[in-house]
């Protein structure tokens, strides 16, 4: 489905290293993670989940294919961006193209990589990036609301509903506050989402520590998850140094190495899930003889369009979803879960559950 999440940051804050890390660890896992590089600066990479692996097992599956999001690593941004300064224009650009932000900020002391503004400070780094999407998007609604008040003012009822949207954006921004704050009326969340306000997208705050703090984090990282609190999103502790390594080594090598940090798992891991979730996106399974392979879909999505995600024949002849909980179907298999009575054909109007393992029956 294209789900894409952009890394941004400042200059020498480890972005760029991270996005390495992501498509060396994906490009290592080939045989069994699809990793394609779309351009120089995206990726795709599998979003780590061991329910998968277990559904294959239990469905004596030949393959296993994941679910994949996308990372773009964005030109750093500099303040002045919304002006064009640095490669502003650019940065603007791509942010507009991808679904959620992961926003690298630097939570480690080191004297050999020179800070852009002299100073170790994540919390004054996101307020700068912040800014200058704010202000872009706060130039963006003031040139296209002119012309649709007068068109309101003529008696034109979409544009009449279109300025009430825009207003309630440029409220918040010009009160210093992204528009994701904005609380959407019931019924205009798609014509919210159509302004495509940069500060209307969800931010995952990637706190990139030195290795000591890799496990806990440090004191720069508590102040990002306090702010991340505040404004209802989302922060993780990463060590992109650490990736690094652990993007050369073989997973028994990688075991061992993460054991001696303290760490359970990459970091990278995390950092893909909580896109992932960040972006409201859910799984569900189909399985066979063949393979078994994951889905990625929207939270709340119905039945048939999820089946769309395979093919648009599905969706358009769908006829029901013959439907098996993942517990079932790992602690059963899908023949014993059957007689027990716990598959189930679900119609058009059935929300799938994450965890669903889904068989789609349908007119050609």
């Amino acid at each position: 489905m294209g789900f894409k999440c952009g890394i941004v940051g400042l200059p020498n804050v480890g972005k760029s290293t991270l996005f390495n890390a992501l498509t060396k660890t994906a490009a290592a896992q080939a045989a069994n993670y699809p990793f394609c590089t779309i351009e120089p600066n995206t990726g795709e990479v599998a979003v780590p989940d061991p329910r998968l692996t277990k559904i294959a097992q239990s469905a004596k599956s030949a393959q296993i294919i994941p679910t994949r999001l996308t990372f773009v690593d964005i030109a750093g941004l500099v303040r002045g961006a919304s002006k064009g300064e640095g490669l502003g224009n650019q940065f603007l650009a791509n942010i507009r193209e991808v679904d959620a932000i992961a926003h690298v900020l630097r939570c480690f002391e080191d004297g050999d990589i020179t800070h852009v503004e002299g100073r170790v400070d994540p919390v004054a780094d996101a307020e700068t990036v912040e800014t200058e999407l704010m202000l872009s998007d706060l130039e963006s609604l003031e040139r296209r609301v002119v012309p649709l008040r007068k068109r309101a003012q003529g008696g034109d009822k979409e544009a009449r509903e279109q300025v009430e949207i825009m207003d309630l954006a440029l409220e918040a921004l010009r009160d210093g506050r992204p528009a994701r704050t904005v609380a959407v009326p019931q019924g205009a969340e798609d014509a919210f989402r159509q302004l495509n306000l940069l500060t209307s997208k969800p931010v995952l705050y990637v706190c990139n520590v030195e290795e000591a703090s890799a496990a806990k984090g440090n004191r720069h990282s508590e102040a990002v998850f306090a702010m991340a609190a505040r404004q209802g999103a989302k922060a993780v502790v990463i060590s992109a140094a650490i990736e690094a390594e652990v993007a050369q080594l073989s997973d028994e090598e990688q075991t061992e190495f993460l054991e001696t940090l303290g760490l359970e798992e990459p970091g990278l891991d995390r950092l893909i899930r909580a896109g992932y979730d960040l972006l409201g996106l859910i799984t569900y399974f189909t399985a066979g003889p063949k393979e078994a392979r994951a889905w990625t879909i929207t939270r709340g999505t119905k039945a048939p369009q999820a089946a769309g995600v395979i093919h648009s024949d599905f969706e358009r002849g769908f006829i029901r979803a013959h439907t098996i909980g993942y517990d079932d179907f790992v602690t059963l298999g899908e023949v014993k879960a059957k007689e027990a009575g716990k598959a189930r054909d679900e119609g058009k109007e059935y929300v799938v559950q994450d965890g669903d393992v889904l068989h789609f029956k349908f007119n050609a």
